[in-house]
């Protein structure tokens, strides 16, 4: 049927009263939602299990015992040592491309606990480490876990979040995973002293900070049962009751409230939208001799590939990983202790309390984001960390360029460089730490966004585990030469964002499809049927017996 302009800007006016009902983003938002709050906070202790190993396994590859352990030529040997680190986050690329599937499958509270149970083995691993062997497969199986829980908790919190708080919890996230960092170099520094810091230094002191990280994560496994379903996966699995007594009750209101009934019917919406696009754009993939997994995976991947809208999105959320991990956060997170000595902090304590202090900044840096990245907007955040980043790498850059080779003589100069080493982790911490995540995590439309969110997360531990391998022959062989590259790897960040990443604050995950560009914001026969689909639902000014929301006065 022909629909005319006058329906068209309908829904917009059924967004803007939603966001009249919602009331405010930040601070207060997060008051009023209070249930939605405390049960994002529950889910980010993923995040938290994640950064507290990033940053332990730095600080145990600086300890005696570990060294004697594993055998001190793999810690020494810079490639072995990089590859010690990277194997981690190349189980994580695995686990998270396999999450994909099992999100969908499964549901956001089974896969967690599966990333959960596979992390504890692979912890087990490690803390019966008799050789390097051991460390190796055990890091691998804990990233498969890592990896699953890297994806799953920013897209569970995005799921359960309205759309005025969701930069809000999704950034939950990058805080619990600082927490987890500044947890781990704080523990480390203080069982580096068990048997003292040279030979003889007790296994307890690696042995502590590896296995203490199985109680969170059992915690989580155990805790998430008893969290709500996404309501956003049970509306795909055709669990309509439950995806509206589940938004009904985290925003604390009755199911037949005009706030609750408008969320619920848009979720509903843009789900039948996307069943109906797919069967006519993707018909060769509905043929009745696939089993329908056959035809939903196949269709969600198609379409990944073949929409433009999507497939710029892949490109957002892929470029977006790529820049956060090549600003060199991890590169200063996996080698802080190794890098402060090379600007000329002595001793093991020296550089471990100067880690410390770095994990204690970027967790106070991050709760900025989590308060206002919704007022803000994603773009003035990313971009500003993006120059503070780099301006950060050139100074200490500068320094190792005059200094390097007498730091004994210049200690101020060495203390300076390892101020803008903490200038560095706080640009990050309230910027692209949480900003990439929020942007991955919200992009995505009902129908491809465990997939999608799989395949932005999965160039985020690529990156990392490329990182991770190149990092120690990089600062061996082009010392300060590192801190340039990194500098200008921010600079291009931000003006990749400037140029090509909409500004996404303040729409729902049903309102991406418009500032992507989707056929249901330009193509004719797309945008009919959407506002088909409405006009069916009640959303629009409407006749129709399915009707639940009045909003002719709107």
């Amino acid at each position: 049927m022909a629909v005319t302009g006058e329906k068209s800007g309908g829904i917009h006016d059924i967004s803007k009263r939603r966001t009249q009902l919602a009331g405010p983003s930040g601070v207060k938002g997060l008051l009023l939602n209070k249930r939605i709050f405390a049960i994002a906070v529950f889910a980010s202790l993923g995040g938290f299990v994640y950064g507290y190993n990033q940053g332990m396994f730095g600080q145990i590859l600086s300890m005696t015992s570990f060294s004697e352990t594993v055998h001190p030529e793999s810690i020494t040997d810079p490639t072995l040592r990089g590859f010690l680190t990277a194997i981690l986050e190349l189980g994580a690329w695995m686990g998270v491309l396999i999450n994909g599937i099992t999100a969908d499958a499964l549901g956001r509270k089974l896969a967690t606990v599966s990333g959960v149970f596979v992390f504890i083995v692979g912890v087990i691993v490690q803390a019966c480490a008799k050789n390097v062997g051991y460390i190796l497969g055990g890091r691998f199986v804990t990233g498969l876990g890592v990896g699953i829980l890297s994806m799953i908790v920013p897209l569970y919190n995005a799921e359960l979040s309205p759309a005025e708080l969701r930069g809000s919890l999704v950034s939950l996230q990058q805080l619990a995973i600082a927490f987890g960092i500044m947890t781990s170099y704080w523990i480390g520094y203080g069982t580096n002293y068990i048997g003292g810091t040279g030979e003889g230094q007790s296994n307890a002191a690696w042995l502590i900070p590896v296995c203490i990280q199985i109680a969170p994560a059992l915690v989580l496994g155990v805790g998430i049962l008893f969290m709500p379903a996404s309501p956003r996966w049970l509306m795909v699995k055709g669990r309509e009751s439950e995806c509206l007594s589940v938004i009904a009750h985290l925003r604390g209101l009755p199911n037949d409230s005009e706030l609750v009934q408008l969320e619920y019917l848009e979720v509903k919406a843009q789900h039948r939208f996307e069943l109906e696009t797919s069967l006519a754009h993707f018909p060769q993939y509905h043929s009745p001799g696939l089993s329908n997994k056959i035809k939903l995976g196949c269709v969600e991947y198609a379409s990944l590939l073949r929409n433009k809208s999507l497939l710029k999105r892949v490109g957002v959320a892929v470029f977006v990983m790529v820049f956060q991990q090549w600003s060199g956060i991890n590169a200063i997170l996996y080698y802080a202790a190794f890098i402060f000595k090379d600007l000329g902090l002595t001793g093991n304590t020296t550089s471990l309390l100067a880690g410390g202090v770095g994990g204690i900044l970027l967790f106070l840096a991050t709760i900025p984001a989590v308060l206002y990245i919704d007022q803000l907007g994603r773009k003035p955040v990313l971009i500003s960390g993006a120059v503070g980043m780099g301006i950060s790498h050139f100074i200490v850059a500068g320094l190792m360029g005059k200094y390097n080779t007498s730091w004994p003589q210049h200690r101020v100069a060495g203390w300076v460089a390892v101020v803008f080493v903490w200038v560095y982790q706080i640009n990050f911490g309230y910027s692209w730490g949480p900003g990439a995540w929020v942007l991955v995590a919200e992009v995505f439309p009902l129908g491809v966004r465990a997939k999608a969110v799989s395949i932005g997360a999965s160039s985020n531990w690529l990156n990392n585990f490329a990182i991770g391998q190149a990092t120690p022959p990089m600062i061996a062989k082009m010392s300060y030469g590192t801190f340039i590259f990194f500098g200008c790897m921010c600079f291009t960040g931000a003006i990749f964002v400037y140029f090509l990443v909409p500004e996404t604050k303040n729409l729902t995950l049903e309102e991406m499809d418009e500032v992507f560009g989707d056929e249901a914001g330009s193509g004719t026969e797309d945008k009919n049927r959407l506002i088909q689909i409405y006009a069916d639902l009640g959303l629009l000014n409407s006749e129709s017996p399915e009707a639940k929301v009045d909003t002719t006065h709107v």
